[in-house]
């Protein structure tokens, strides 16, 4: 069974860090592009920043370039976003997506969605 499953959200300060994980099973991440997404209350999900399957190519949005960090771990079936200067217009649910096409910051093309953290910020 093909899962996701996020951990890491949580309380943090503005000008706080937190990173999140994302633990892959029932496939192998190898062949996949991932993405991480969130979405706030009362807005549309929004991407976050996508990285190739190859790890070779990384796309950020403009409102966290420069904060944000997106790795993967293919060894070990994970991925992770690295949040540093969190302000509190970072405050929503984040979520990790795949899609097998090599390299897609799209939303819709995501076929496989974990459940979401909670990351509020706050001072």
């Amino acid at each position: 069974q093909t899962q996701l499953v996020e951990s890491g959200g949580g309380l943090v300060q503005p000008g706080g860090s937190l990173r999140l994980s994302c633990a892959a099973s029932g496939f192998t991440l190898d062949n996949y592009a991932i993405g991480w997404f969130r979405q706030a209350p009362g807005k549309e999900r929004e991407g976050v920043g996508c990285i190739s399957a190859s790890g070779g190519s990384t796309n950020y949005a403009d409102s966290v370039k420069g904060r944000f960090t997106i790795s993967r771990d293919n060894a070990n079936n994970m991925l992770y976003l690295q949040m540093n200067s969190l302000q509190p217009e970072d405050t929503a649910v984040y979520y990790c997506a795949v899609t097998d096409y090599f390299s897609s910051c799209t939303q819709g093309n995501y076929e496989y969605w974990g459940q979401g953290t909670q990351v509020t910020v706050f001072s």
